[in-house]
């Protein structure tokens, strides 16, 4: 039993018909157009995804690296303490209780809630001798 009858002899002869015509070739133009969409959707995802998430990131970086004794932070786990030492390092010492103290890596600190003031340096008091005239 012959199944030719599903396949219609016209479209198979014409499918290959334009590659052997010859296609006019591709200009300028349309190979703009064809690249076109891509571009659009790469800019998208560029101002939609990619610039927020660096700013994003460069505002963390900013935080993490103003943490300071006595800042009241969240770590990435959730865990809340007080800062006790901070390092020129890459880590901190927290206090998470009285009288627990842990150290964490600075990138894994997600929030600062409680931001202290910086200590200002006094200056040191230098008596100078006055002679009486």
């Amino acid at each position: 039993m012959s199944f030719g009858f599903l396949i219609s002899d016209a479209l198979a002869q014409t499918a290959a018909a334009p590659a052997a015509a010859g296609a006019p070739p591709a200009t300028v133009d349309g190979v703009l157009m064809q690249f076109l969409p891509l571009f659009l959707i790469f800019g998208v995802f560029y101002f939609l995804l990619i610039r927020p998430q660096q700013k994003k990131y460069e505002q963390h970086k900013q935080m993490v690296e103003g943490i300071r004794r006595g800042d009241k932070v969240v770590t990435a786990g959730g865990i809340l303490g007080t800062v006790v030492r901070a390092d020129t390092g890459d880590e901190v010492l927290v206090e998470i209780a009285e009288n627990v103290k842990v150290r964490v890596v600075k990138s894994t600190i997600s929030t600062v809630n409680a931001k202290t003031e910086a200590v200002a340096e006094t200056p040191t008091d230098k008596t100078t001798d006055k002679k009486d005239a």
